[in-house]
């Protein structure tokens, strides 16, 4: 039986090792893992940027999964490459999924002054942890949110509060949490809920979430 191949894009500033509590089979998938690249300017487009990124997916009809910030980059990467199917974990389908907080930092553009303080609130992984230990919370931060320098940073919240997504990319299957504080379940349409789960759900879910993408794929 011929391996399925599914390319996994991992959520803002976050790097593949967010992915390892996910067991799926290799007898089953052939699977590969995306690393951001750093983008060519500030103002490179997201477009550009996912056409430069879907350059490294190597097989054809592949099956695409992102979290997050990375949601909103494979549906980009379905533009250039035909996908077998696309899921997205804790992201959006397009921009009216979106909070309003965010709606609202688009059009006062205060983000762009505190690029790195919304990154910290954005990615609010540390939820998973019980109490308040700075120093738990910093290795988790090392190991999880790894991609950091300051023009990532800018160019990836700009384009998370800008992305122009006017309809849902077909194909496309939604897993996300109904405690998911960043994008809230009362705003996402058609999805598969995870009941309890968090945006950090890719981690301390990632067991129900393989047993989903099986279905899926099945």
């Amino acid at each position: 039986m011929k391996k399925i191949p599914i390319y996994f894009m991992p959520g803002l500033a976050a790097g593949p090792e967010i992915f390892e509590n996910l067991k799926l089979s290799e007898e089953k998938y052939d699977l590969h893992y995306l690393n951001w690249k750093e983008p060519l300017a500030l103002e490179e487009t997201i477009a550009n940027y996912a056409m430069r990124m879907s350059l490294e997916v190597k097989d054809k009809n592949p099956v695409l999964v992102g979290v997050s910030f990375g949601g909103i980059m494979v549906n980009e990467m379905s533009k250039y490459i035909d996908t077998q199917k696309i899921i997205i974990i804790s992201s959006i389908k397009h921009h009216q999924e979106l909070p309003r907080r965010f709606q609202l930092a688009k059009f006062t553009k205060a983000y762009k002054l505190f690029p790195a303080k919304i990154v910290a609130n954005f990615e609010s992984y540390t939820q998973y942890f019980m109490g308040n230990s700075l120093k738990r919370k910093a290795k988790f931060y090392k190991k999880y949110l790894s991609v950091r320098t300051k023009l990532y940073l800018n160019w990836s919240v700009n384009n998370v509060i800008n992305w122009k997504q006017e309809k849902c990319t077909k194909n496309i299957v939604h897993i996300h949490g109904t405690k998911d504080h960043v994008f809230p379940i009362k705003n996402i349409e058609n999805c598969v809920k995870i009941e309890g789960g968090t945006h950090a759900m890719i981690i301390t879910k990632a067991k129900k979430i393989g047993e989903i993408i099986d279905t899926v794929l099945a």
